[in-house]
């Protein structure tokens, strides 16, 4: 079983005054490094959903062997970008998207919205999906191996940080539809893994999971 890496890249951080994908911390893009943590955290393929300033992005950001999925609805929160991912990694329709780049060794899918999978698909023998946002540049592949190592179809986990949920977060395959049919706005899968009785995986002894809304934010 395989547990894919799902990178939620597609705000324009208006708080921020920009896309946090953008950023750059060290040399690195944040939508670079993030989609690195998932990589060394042994998640595969990752899938990175774009949606302000995509074409921007695609052109500085190294996201070659990531499935990247351009999110038209971006503008109506986290959940759309959510289910775009999610639709990807299932070749179902679960969301909306369109898969423009693939992985070479995860076969070729496009959107539910545009047509068919051809080949096995990017979700072919994925149990289960990390999801991280790009706007917590403080996780490490450690928790993402935290969360990884629980893995399975009925898994439902999230990292817990003080005692406060936070990212990364694991969803096994048999909740896949029911997050993307409860992720709406904002909110993304949080009222479901409140509904659903979600693990809390104590992370805060390997990484730091404070979200960056601000530029007053960043690390320092």
């Amino acid at each position: 079983m395989r547990v894919a890496g799902l990178l939620l890249a597609a705000g324009a951080g208006r708080r921020f005054g920009g896309p946090k994908a953008l950023v750059s911390h060290d040399g690195v893009l944040w939508v670079d490094r993030a989609a690195a943590v998932l990589r060394d955290a042994g998640c595969a393929p990752v899938v990175v959903v774009l949606g302000a300033s995509a074409a921007s992005v695609r052109a500085r950001a190294a996201l070659d062997g990531c499935v990247v999925v351009d999110n038209p609805e971006w503008a109506t929160g986290m959940g759309s970008s959510l289910r775009a991912g999610l639709a990807a990694l299932t070749g179902a329709g679960v969301g909306t998207g369109v898969v423009s780049g693939v992985d070479a060794d995860a076969g070729r899918v496009v959107g539910p919205d545009v047509g068919a999978a051809d080949g096995p698909g990017v979700g072919a023998d994925i149990g289960a999906v990390v999801v991280l946002p790009v706007d917590t540049p403080g996780v490490t592949a450690a928790a993402v191996e935290r969360l990884r190592a629980l893995a399975s179809p009925t898994a439902l986990a999230r990292a817990s940080y003080d005692g406060a949920p936070g990212h990364p977060v694991l969803i096994g395959s048999e909740h896949w539809a029911g997050v993307a049919a409860s992720a709406v706005g904002d909110a993304g899968a949080r009222d479901y893994l409140r509904t659903h009785s979600a693990l809390d995986v104590p992370c805060g002894d390997v990484a730091d999971g404070d979200d960056v809304d601000h530029p007053r934010d960043l690390p320092r």
